[in-house]
């Protein structure tokens, strides 16, 4: 199954086009020289050196988050691109590419979604948040853990472990009003679980640092928190809400994304 980032509808996902269109290019050795939310802001290929080669697959890219690049072209136009640059790059070209796609997808997919989530309207109504697994075949321990986890949409656990959680991760967030809240013989959210740091020790530099437990090192930070300037502010009401006008959900993925095997995009 491919990544999309259209909606339910078919349409352009404006929201994830919004936040990969304000990403600059930069070069890069390694793919921990661009760190947490600082893919925020930047795109890189780790390894991909010159302006010229980031540029044309950072291209690319963008006609996959606008709905009009489906992997199998992207892939004829990777092997096209490392041709015309004479790159040396790691791993196969198909795993390769196939990294580079999904981690780009599943990142600007995750921002729109939190754009469309953290609407105050939307917020007024569906002021919870459920961690959903992807339903992978080799699933994460903690991942699968985390599904249907209930937690209030400004808990401190979304700043870490808003989905995706790692490379190939296709987990979500499901937006849940009081009243889905009640149907599920719920009375308010769940208990916010304790986060354990582990230290991770970078391979090319030496440099330790904390990492929560079940989430890969690097990916401990929100896309779209980064990219909207902090966590959501929910109405204090809005949490005991069972009724009212509903606005329209965000719309789920289409299709979840295919896993790929752990390492840098």
């Amino acid at each position: 199954m491919a990544v999309t980032t259209t909606t339910a509808a078919g349409l352009p996902f404006r929201e994830a086009i919004s936040f990969f269109a304000g990403k600059v290019g930069v070069t890069t050795e390694s793919w921990s020289d661009v760190w947490r939310d600082a893919h925020t802001r930047a795109f890189m290929v780790a390894g991909a050196a010159s302006d010229a080669l980031v540029g044309d697959f950072q291209a690319e890219i963008a006609k996959a988050v606008a709905g009009e690049l489906p992997f199998a072209e992207f892939r004829k136009r990777f092997d096209a691109i490392v041709e015309r640059h004479g790159w040396t790059h790691n791993g196969t070209p198909g795993w390769r590419a196939r990294v580079i796609y999904e981690t780009n997808l599943s990142t600007a997919y995750a921002a729109g979604r939190y754009a469309q989530e953290t609407d105050p309207d939307v917020l007024a109504v569906f002021p919870y948040w459920q961690y959903v697994h992807s339903g992978a075949a080799h699933p994460r321990k903690q991942h699968l853990a985390w599904n249907g986890l209930t937690l209030a949409a400004d808990d401190p656990f979304w700043t870490t472990h808003y989905p995706p959680n790692g490379w190939g991760c296709g987990c979500y967030v499901r937006p849940l009003s009081a009243r889905n809240l009640a149907r599920m013989g719920k009375d308010g959210p769940d208990r916010s679980p304790d986060i354990v740091m582990r230290p991770w020790r970078n391979p090319r530099t030496g440099a330790v640092s904390q990492v929560p437990e079940g989430v890969d090192p690097g990916w401990d930070y929100n896309p779209g928190a980064a990219w909207r300037g902090g966590s959501p502010e929910v109405p204090v009401d809005a949490r005991w809400r069972a009724v009212g006008p509903v606005p329209p959900l965000p719309p789920l993925p289409a299709k979840a994304p295919r896993s790929a095997p752990s390492a840098p995009a």
